[in-house]
Protein backbone atom coordinates (compact mmCIF):
# COMPACT_ATOMS: atom_id res chain seq x y z
CA UNK A 1 0.00 0.00 0.00
CA UNK A 2 1.12 3.98 -0.50
CA UNK A 3 1.84 4.39 2.90
CA UNK A 4 2.94 8.16 2.95
CA UNK A 5 2.13 10.17 6.37
CA UNK A 6 -0.03 13.09 5.13
CA UNK A 7 -2.47 10.92 2.97
CA UNK A 8 -4.12 9.54 6.23
CA UNK A 9 -7.14 10.26 7.85
CA UNK A 10 -7.22 12.65 10.86
CA UNK A 11 -8.60 9.43 13.19
CA UNK A 12 -9.13 5.73 13.27
CA UNK A 13 -12.92 6.05 13.33
CA UNK A 14 -12.95 8.17 10.29
CA UNK A 15 -11.54 4.76 8.68
CA UNK A 16 -13.94 2.55 10.40
CA UNK A 17 -16.60 4.91 8.82
CA UNK A 18 -15.19 4.72 5.06
CA UNK A 19 -15.14 0.85 5.75
CA UNK A 20 -19.08 0.71 6.92
CA UNK A 21 -20.04 3.01 3.56
CA UNK A 22 -18.03 1.06 1.16
CA UNK A 23 -19.34 -2.84 1.74
CA UNK A 24 -18.57 -4.26 -1.14
CA UNK A 25 -15.35 -6.04 -0.82
CA UNK A 26 -11.91 -7.72 -2.36
CA UNK A 27 -11.28 -10.79 -0.78
CA UNK A 28 -7.68 -11.96 -1.47
CA UNK A 29 -6.00 -14.94 -0.89
CA UNK A 30 -3.54 -17.25 -1.78
CA UNK A 31 -4.22 -21.18 -2.94
CA UNK A 32 -2.20 -24.00 -2.08
CA UNK A 33 0.12 -23.87 -5.18
CA UNK A 34 0.92 -19.87 -4.04
CA UNK A 35 -1.27 -18.31 -6.91
CA UNK A 36 -3.50 -15.17 -5.55
CA UNK A 37 -7.09 -15.25 -5.58
CA UNK A 38 -9.98 -13.13 -5.11
CA UNK A 39 -13.50 -12.46 -4.66
CA UNK A 40 -15.94 -10.19 -4.01
CA UNK A 41 -18.59 -9.86 -1.46
CA UNK A 42 -20.89 -7.66 0.38
CA UNK A 43 -20.11 -7.26 4.66
CA UNK A 44 -21.05 -6.60 7.84
CA UNK A 45 -18.78 -5.11 9.92
CA UNK A 46 -18.95 -5.54 13.73
CA UNK A 47 -16.79 -3.58 16.44
CA UNK A 48 -16.21 -6.45 19.18
CA UNK A 49 -14.06 -6.17 22.06
CA UNK A 50 -11.89 -2.97 20.34
CA UNK A 51 -11.48 -5.42 17.63
CA UNK A 52 -13.40 -5.29 14.37
CA UNK A 53 -15.22 -8.71 12.99
CA UNK A 54 -15.67 -9.14 8.89
CA UNK A 55 -18.36 -11.22 7.86
CA UNK A 56 -20.04 -12.18 4.88
CA UNK A 57 -20.76 -15.31 2.48
CA UNK A 58 -19.05 -17.04 -0.42
CA UNK A 59 -19.70 -20.11 -2.71
CA UNK A 60 -18.95 -23.46 -1.33
CA UNK A 61 -16.42 -25.13 -3.71
CA UNK A 62 -15.08 -22.06 -5.72
CA UNK A 63 -11.13 -21.86 -6.24
CA UNK A 64 -11.07 -18.72 -3.56
CA UNK A 65 -13.10 -20.60 -1.38
CA UNK A 66 -10.74 -23.39 -1.45
CA UNK A 67 -7.84 -21.42 -1.13
CA UNK A 68 -9.89 -19.54 1.93
CA UNK A 69 -9.63 -23.27 3.52
CA UNK A 70 -6.45 -24.45 3.00
CA UNK A 71 -4.57 -20.68 4.13
CA UNK A 72 -6.82 -18.46 6.09
CA UNK A 73 -4.50 -15.42 5.84
CA UNK A 74 -6.78 -12.87 3.53
CA UNK A 75 -6.16 -9.61 2.71
CA UNK A 76 -10.01 -7.41 2.84
CA UNK A 77 -9.95 -4.28 0.24
CA UNK A 78 -12.27 -1.45 0.77
CA UNK A 79 -12.08 1.07 -1.97
CA UNK A 80 -14.66 4.32 -3.28
CA UNK A 81 -14.98 5.97 -6.52
CA UNK A 82 -11.47 7.69 -7.43
CA UNK A 83 -10.42 10.09 -10.01
CA UNK A 84 -7.92 11.51 -12.20
CA UNK A 85 -6.42 14.71 -11.60
CA UNK A 86 -4.97 16.75 -14.43
CA UNK A 87 -1.50 18.64 -13.22
CA UNK A 88 -3.32 21.47 -15.41
CA UNK A 89 -5.21 22.20 -12.80
CA UNK A 90 -2.17 22.78 -9.92
CA UNK A 91 -0.80 26.89 -9.66
CA UNK A 92 2.61 25.64 -10.20
CA UNK A 93 2.73 23.65 -13.98
CA UNK A 94 5.22 21.20 -15.41
CA UNK A 95 4.61 18.37 -13.21
CA UNK A 96 3.22 15.43 -13.28
CA UNK A 97 -0.75 14.38 -12.99
CA UNK A 98 -2.31 11.87 -10.38
CA UNK A 99 -5.21 10.27 -9.15
CA UNK A 100 -6.84 10.46 -6.00
CA UNK A 101 -8.45 8.01 -4.44
CA UNK A 102 -9.43 6.06 -0.75
CA UNK A 103 -8.70 2.89 -0.06
CA UNK A 104 -8.80 0.90 3.23
CA UNK A 105 -6.34 -2.60 3.82
CA UNK A 106 -7.41 -5.29 6.49
CA UNK A 107 -5.13 -8.21 7.22
CA UNK A 108 -6.67 -11.04 8.91
CA UNK A 109 -7.15 -14.28 9.11
CA UNK A 110 -10.97 -15.88 7.79
CA UNK A 111 -13.52 -18.50 9.69
CA UNK A 112 -15.49 -20.48 7.69
CA UNK A 113 -18.74 -20.86 10.04
CA UNK A 114 -21.62 -23.71 10.37
CA UNK A 115 -25.23 -23.46 9.24
CA UNK A 116 -26.67 -21.61 12.46
CA UNK A 117 -23.93 -18.60 11.53
CA UNK A 118 -24.73 -18.48 7.92
CA UNK A 119 -28.68 -18.00 8.75
CA UNK A 120 -28.13 -15.17 11.09
CA UNK A 121 -25.94 -13.81 8.89
CA UNK A 122 -28.54 -13.71 6.21
CA UNK A 123 -31.02 -11.85 8.40
CA UNK A 124 -28.49 -9.75 9.26
CA UNK A 125 -27.08 -8.78 5.79
CA UNK A 126 -30.58 -8.80 4.09
CA UNK A 127 -32.09 -6.23 6.96
CA UNK A 128 -29.09 -4.00 6.52
CA UNK A 129 -29.25 -3.28 3.34
CA UNK A 130 -32.95 -3.96 2.13
CA UNK A 131 -33.68 -1.23 4.68
CA UNK A 132 -37.87 -2.03 4.49
CA UNK A 133 -38.21 -4.53 7.40
CA UNK A 134 -41.57 -5.60 6.45
CA UNK A 135 -40.35 -6.55 2.90
CA UNK A 136 -41.11 -9.75 1.61
CA UNK A 137 -37.63 -10.44 0.87
CA UNK A 138 -36.29 -9.95 4.49
CA UNK A 139 -35.13 -13.57 5.43
CA UNK A 140 -37.83 -14.24 7.81
CA UNK A 141 -40.12 -13.76 5.21
CA UNK A 142 -38.63 -15.68 2.84
CA UNK A 143 -39.96 -19.70 2.26
CA UNK A 144 -38.08 -21.95 4.85
CA UNK A 145 -37.51 -24.78 2.00
CA UNK A 146 -36.18 -22.06 -0.19
CA UNK A 147 -33.64 -21.12 2.65
CA UNK A 148 -32.42 -24.04 3.13
CA UNK A 149 -32.09 -25.49 -0.58
CA UNK A 150 -30.00 -22.21 -1.40
CA UNK A 151 -27.77 -22.36 1.75
CA UNK A 152 -26.41 -25.83 1.09
CA UNK A 153 -24.70 -23.70 -2.12
CA UNK A 154 -22.57 -20.85 0.57
CA UNK A 155 -20.86 -20.53 3.49
CA UNK A 156 -20.62 -18.04 6.21
CA UNK A 157 -17.88 -16.54 7.59
CA UNK A 158 -15.92 -14.06 9.87
CA UNK A 159 -12.87 -12.20 9.53
CA UNK A 160 -10.83 -10.57 12.98
CA UNK A 161 -8.45 -7.88 11.49
CA UNK A 162 -5.58 -8.15 12.91
CA UNK A 163 -3.57 -5.42 10.73
CA UNK A 164 -5.51 -2.19 9.18
CA UNK A 165 -3.77 -0.05 6.77
CA UNK A 166 -5.59 2.56 4.31
CA UNK A 167 -4.88 5.73 2.25
CA UNK A 168 -6.98 9.15 1.84
CA UNK A 169 -5.19 10.24 -1.39
CA UNK A 170 -7.29 13.71 -1.35
CA UNK A 171 -4.18 16.18 -3.02
CA UNK A 172 -3.24 17.10 0.51
CA UNK A 173 -0.27 17.92 -0.67
CA UNK A 174 -1.02 20.59 -2.97
CA UNK A 175 -0.89 24.48 -2.46
CA UNK A 176 -4.53 26.05 -0.91
CA UNK A 177 -4.90 27.45 -4.33
CA UNK A 178 -4.38 24.36 -6.32
CA UNK A 179 -6.38 22.14 -3.52
CA UNK A 180 -9.58 24.50 -4.00
CA UNK A 181 -9.14 24.41 -8.33
CA UNK A 182 -8.94 20.95 -7.98
CA UNK A 183 -12.14 20.51 -5.73
CA UNK A 184 -14.19 22.80 -8.39
CA UNK A 185 -12.62 20.59 -11.34
CA UNK A 186 -13.92 17.09 -9.82
CA UNK A 187 -16.88 19.20 -8.91
CA UNK A 188 -17.74 19.61 -12.53
CA UNK A 189 -17.33 16.12 -13.72
CA UNK A 190 -18.29 12.41 -13.74
CA UNK A 191 -20.33 11.29 -11.05
CA UNK A 192 -17.05 9.02 -9.39
CA UNK A 193 -15.15 12.79 -9.80
CA UNK A 194 -18.21 14.66 -7.83
CA UNK A 195 -17.50 11.87 -4.82
CA UNK A 196 -13.55 12.30 -4.85
CA UNK A 197 -14.65 16.33 -4.82
CA UNK A 198 -16.57 15.67 -1.77
CA UNK A 199 -14.13 13.39 0.70
CA UNK A 200 -11.96 16.30 -0.67
CA UNK A 201 -14.10 18.62 1.44
CA UNK A 202 -15.06 16.89 3.80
Amino acid sequence: MYNIPYYKAKDHQEVVDFMHANPFVTICGVDNEGFPVATQVPVLLKIENDKIIISGHVMRKQDHTIAFEFNNNVLVIFSAPSAFVSASWYSVKEVASTWNYQSVHAVGKIEMKGEEHLYKLLSELTAHFEKDPNSPTQVKNLDPLYMKENMVAIISFEIEVTELKHVFKLSQNRDDISYENIKKELSNGTPACKHMAAAMKR
